[in-house]
């Protein structure tokens, strides 16, 4: 079973951004996909977790043969989708804790207590090398961008997704964040090797970690190439230019 893009076009305030992108997404297969800002990389994400903002005009997108095109966010993650973001926003008064308890619970439709759940968080932070006293603080409220990102990872430990999109989460990060980001999400999928990883990025050095089974370069709202890890080596020797002429 598959997440399948079938002829997506997306549009945001009337003007369409996504023109036509078909792809498919395997499971226990990570996924790269590259390219210059504003390539809508990001809004090809975002529409196949169904975010409101993003109108779908044409095509269709589905899960293990069930279409889901027009399916709310909340179905698409019970359904096994997870999206992290580039700018995920601040919830003051709202502790990590709470947050991630409240997710799994709605997620994986189970009801951990406090206690139960706080045996679980723990254990997984200290597989993240997260400082316990983590938990406590407010959801991304004057986290670094290193501690947002392993926040992310957290939540995919945790959450346990089928698959998961995940929006430049090497942004802003330097190299030795971006190793312990990466490690983390070697870790998530060794407790769910079945777990597919789409990995949305601009830069190479991340993907030498994590070495994708594909790559697909997306320019102007179209996929312009397609090939395997020796693409993304191709670029950053070459840069974008190269590959989308």
């Amino acid at each position: 079973m598959t997440l399948n893009v079938n002829n997506l076009h997306v549009s945001v305030n009337s003007t369409e951004i996504i023109h036509g992108i078909t792809l498919e997404f395997q499971p226990g297969k990570i996924h790269a996909l590259m390219g210059q800002n504003g390539s809508g990389k990001s809004t090809f994400a975002h529409a196949i977790m169904g975010n409101p903002k993003y109108t779908v005009t044409k095509g269709t997108i589905t899960l293990d043969n069930n279409d889901i095109t027009s399916a709310k966010p909340e179905i698409r993650a019970k359904a096994g989708l997870f999206l992290s973001f580039q700018h995920p926003p601040e919830i003051p008064g709202v502790s990590i804790s709470t947050f991630l308890r409240q997710a799994v619970n709605a997620v994986q439709q189970k009801m951990y207590s406090v206690v139960e759940f706080h045996a679980l968080l723990k254990d997984a932070m200290a597989k993240l090398k997260i400082d316990p006293s983590f938990s406590k603080r407010f959801v991304h409220e004057g986290l670094s961008g290193g501690e947002k990102k392993r926040l992310e990872v957290l939540q995919l430990l945790l959450l346990k997704p089928r698959y998961a999109l995940l929006d430049e989460t090497d942004s802003g990060l330097d190299v030795d964040a971006i190793k312990i980001v990466a490690d983390g999400i070697t870790l998530a999928r060794e407790q769910s090797p079945q777990m597919s990883i789409v990995i949305i990025t601009h830069y190479h050095r991340f993907l030498e970690f994590l070495r994708p089974d594909a790559v697909s370069v997306m320019s102007k709202g179209k996929i312009v190439a397609q090939g395997k890890y020796d693409l993304a080596q191709k670029i950053e020797k070459e840069g974008f230019e190269k590959v989308i002429a």
